[in-house]
């Protein structure tokens, strides 16, 4: 059998840029992860470029690891884009079928998604992704699929995705420089959302917390399409400073001591034994109780939360957000008790996401961290958001991209 093209998804993160790559399946909405790896990323902050050349560096010795690992070749990439920059909106488009037949066609709703995305942007702004989250045939809400339905207008709900322009100029540059080419750009958290959400859930209703380092990202789902998305200016990075701060010691060993000792609550902390680690001089030894390290950790972590339900609250979701629960990702969604800590604070059930429909060496699939890279493997297979990509590439004119998108899904 003739193996399938590598495909691999490289997520350009403040604190480190991960890489996966791997190839469809038999099924072809399989992914079969063959290798990751991850470096710390110096080039990034509150994810936009602030150094080419560091960031060019790291994502070229990320993917020369997996290379190695794999022994295969990379050549093209999907890149995940996440941080500050990203905003998001709903907003609506329609057309009048004024042909005498009335079918509805993929041209039409193209075109409806099209007027959709007329909306006024800053001169450094354009959007990256735009999901459509519902149809209405002459006014009849609900529709899933109006092609091949007979009205006389056509509209269309949509979320939209918008970033900064020089920030993702900059990214491709960084790309470029480490010598590769990106096939598309994809916003992490609609990946990361298509890899461990189920479609049950979005229908339901649920919510996403992706735990990153310097952001956390949330996404709201119903009725099976993304309807809220945001980019939280706090993350599990804050964690590790306060223990830097508090301990007096080292970044990096902070992030020891709250991966291998740190408990997201009191309450399940099961024994209070001393850790001794390095001081920031190198030299020093010091030690630290385990109850200590939970002091530290909580304040902040209970900040984020409360960040969560302000944002859900200004978005009026917060009563009605989470009948499907609330689906835990990300680097800081390692830290131990952060399930049951969720739950508490937020008053819904929780779980931490796990990929579907990935195959592979499980030290990577089981690892949060790796989480937005493999979701960016399915970039090209994903059905169930039918989000419209946006292409790097200026060869193609963006009608053309929504009119083969429409003809694909519908």
């Amino acid at each position: 059998m003739v193996k399938s093209e590598i495909l691999a998804g490289v997520d350009v993160g403040s604190s480190q840029v991960c890489c996966v790559v791997g190839r469809r399946g038999e099924d072809s909405n399989v992914i079969e992860v063959i290798a990751g790896a991850r470096l710390p990323s110096r080039g990034v902050k509150g994810g936009v470029v602030i150094n080419l050349h560091e960031t060019a560096y790291a994502v070229q010795q990320v993917i020369e690891q997996v290379e190695e690992q794999s022994k295969e070749t990379v050549r093209q990439l999907y890149l995940g884009m996440r941080g500050s920059h990203i905003e998001s909106v709903n907003t609506q488009g329609a057309i009048n079928i004024s042909r005498t037949d009335k079918e509805i066609t993929a041209d039409d709703v193209a075109g409806a998604i099209e007027n959709a995305k007329t909306i006024r942007l800053s001169p450094d702004r354009e959007i990256l992704h735009t999901i459509p989250q519902e149809f209405s045939l002459n006014h009849q809400r609900g529709v899933p699929n109006p092609v091949g339905m007979e009205g006389n207008f056509l509209e269309v709900d949509v979320h939209i995705l918008i970033g900064s322009s020089s920030h993702l100029s900059n990214v491709y540059k960084a790309i470029a420089q480490a010598g590769f080419e990106v096939v598309d750009p994809v916003y992490g958290l609609l990946a990361v959302g298509d890899l461990v959400v189920t479609q049950e859930e979005k229908e339901l209703g649920c919510l996403l917390i992706d735990f990153g380092g310097l952001t956390t990202g949330l996404a709201v789902y119903s009725e099976g399409s993304i309807r809220f998305s945001k980019e939280l200016q706090i993350g599990s990075d804050f964690i590790t400073r306060d223990i830097s701060h508090n301990l007096r010691t080292s970044l990096s060993t902070a992030q020891s001591i709250k991966e291998k000792y740190g408990v997201a609550m009191g309450s399940l902390l099961k024994d209070d034994s001393k850790v001794d680690y390095t001081a920031v001089d190198g030299r020093t030894v010091r030690s630290a109780s385990r109850r200590q390290i939970v002091e530290i950790i909580q304040p902040r972590l209970d900040q984020i939360f409360v960040a969560i339900e302000q944002e859900l609250r200004n978005a009026n979701l917060s009563d009605t957000v989470v009948p499907g629960g609330i689906i835990i990702t990300g680097g800081g969604s390692r830290l131990e008790g952060i399930v049951q800590a969720t739950e508490q604070a937020l008053s819904s059930s929780a779980r931490l996401g796990l990929p579907q429909d990935v195959t592979g060496p499980e030290e990577i699939i089981t690892n949060q961290t790796y989480a937005t890279a493999i979701g960016l493997l399915r970039a090209d297979v994903m059905a169930s958001p039918g989000w419209v990509p946006h292409k790097p590439s200026r060869g193609n004119s963006l009608w053309s991209r929504i009119k083969t998108w429409a003809d694909d899904v519908f």
